[in-house]
């Protein structure tokens, strides 16, 4: 029996790699956006959350994925990181210096990184969504509430929130069937979070298929369920998504791939809207990670190698896949 059953989990390990590997052959298909920076302090190592600051200009900040310390990074938009002024006495960004340290980026305090995937932002607050779950056996996802900081005078954040979250379709951890509770991509949208499911299979293979949930309470002392408002089944491994800044255009990155979804005539299901879809240039972006608005003509992107891309809307294909 011990050997049938080291026997099948060899088995579905094979399956789910041979499509991890088949879903990640490059292809030289599709649109290359223009590449016009690249994030190479060591601190930042693998970036996973990227948002445009409401207050200070030519200033976005990102954070790193799990296993990092629970610190958010200021940069600009070629990548360079955006220091405490005075921090520059014991601290170089980039280019090292004799005497002094790399800058570890801003501690933010009353915060653990389990798994940080993405980032948001209303007038009011920067939003951190703890809820990568790529085993779907996390039962302590949240999302923190941060008030932001003047990167150029403060050394330091604190969570003014935080907001655990749960999917209430989700009764086992991590259960037996398909694996749909594991999110990189949290929105604002007329004053509501929202977060698109990056899913899986049991095997743990990526498949089609992406759901769009609402946060609609803020409880600090208890979970705040998900509602689950609108899905899309051809959507695959999404890692990213933003709100234009007028509101009329919701966009979305994949792995492979840059979806625009128009405002919805009514209601909020914005996976069921009219969209057109991009086709990514995987040898020149390879693994996308994040997307932003810079203005409403706009998009940054960034991948898990740190490069940073410009895509302005008139210069997309009129045709879409």
């Amino acid at each position: 029996m011990k050997k049938l059953v080291t026997t099948l989990v060899c088995f579905v390990f094979i399956i789910a790699l041979i499509a991890f590997l088949n879903f990640h052959t490059p292809s030289s298909e599709g649109f290359a956006p223009e590449l016009i920076g690249q994030m190479t302090a060591e601190p930042l190592d693998e970036v996973s959350g990227m948002v445009k600051s409401r207050s200070y200009a030519n200033t976005f900040w990102v954070v790193n994925d799990s296993g990092a310390e629970a610190r958010i990074f200021a940069i600009n938009r070629e990548g360079i990181n955006i220091l405490p002024t005075y921090s520059r006495f014991s601290y170089y960004g980039e280019v090292e210096e004799e005497g002094k340290k790399q800058w570890p980026g801003f501690n933010v305090l009353y915060t653990e990184n389990v798994d940080w995937e993405s980032m948001s932002a209303d007038d009011n607050f920067i939003y951190v969504a703890d809820t990568g779950n790529n085993f779907n056996n996390r039962q302590d996802l949240g999302i923190y509430m941060l008030s932001e900081i003047d990167p150029t005078a403060s050394t330091q954040s604190a969570a003014i929130k935080h907001l655990p979250v749960r999917y209430p379709q989700q009764t086992e951890f991590p259960g037996m069937g398909k694996r749909h509770f594991d999110s990189e991509a949290l929105f604002h949208a007329d004053g509501s979070l929202y977060l698109i499911t990056k899913n899986r299979s049991f095997s743990g293979a990526f498949e089609a298929g992406a759901n769009l949930y609402r946060l609609d309470t803020e409880f600090t002392d208890e979970d705040n369920l998900l509602n689950l408002i609108d899905s899309h089944e051809q959507m695959m491994t999404v890692t990213g998504a933003e709100l234009s800044p007028n509101g009329q255009t919701l966009a979305v990155i994949t792995y492979d791939a840059l979806w625009l979804f128009d405002r919805p005539a009514e209601g909020d299901a914005w996976l069921s809207s009219t969209f057109k879809r991009h086709a990514l240039d995987t040898d020149v972006v390879r693994q996308m990670e994040t997307v932003v608005w810079d203005d409403d003509s706009t998009l940054l992107l960034t991948n898990e190698e740190r490069d940073l891309f410009r895509v302005n809307l008139a210069d997309l294909p009129q045709s879409s896949q």
